[in-house]
């Protein structure tokens, strides 16, 4: 399972780095959207397998080796949250930017901020 989670990551990195590398503003804000999931799913898979373990609900003197680690679904849960509120602001911009100059091209735009 781990090995799936990593080539997923590998996968999600790299498009996401060519999203990114593109000519098309929609392509580098798509870019920036996987690379959050790709990130999401590393800390995930970096957190090893809950399968068999118990929820971390602790008592006195127990191994703590049975029970998962709640930090890593902690980190993920705020860096779903904080990516939402970073895709609204982007796809915002994105629409605020298409109406004034009816393009997303990226050379398009450098040329018109010169001017």
């Amino acid at each position: 399972m781990n090995l799936l989670i990593s080539i997923m990551v590998g996968v999600l990195f790299g498009a996401s780095v060519f999203l990114m590398l593109g000519r098309e503003l929609k392509g580098v804000c798509m870019g920036v959207f996987l690379l959050g999931h790709g990130a999401n799913l590393a800390i995930l898979g970096a957190s090893g397998s809950p399968i068999g373990k118990l929820a971390p609900v602790l008592e006195h003197g127990v191994d703590l080796a049975r029970y998962t680690d709640p930090l890593p679904q902690a980190l993920i849960l705020t860096a779903i949250v904080i990516g939402f509120a970073v895709q609204a602001f982007l796809l915002t911009l994105l629409v605020i930017t298409w109406r004034r100059t009816q393009t997303l091209d990226l050379n398009k735009l450098a040329l018109e901020t010169e001017h």
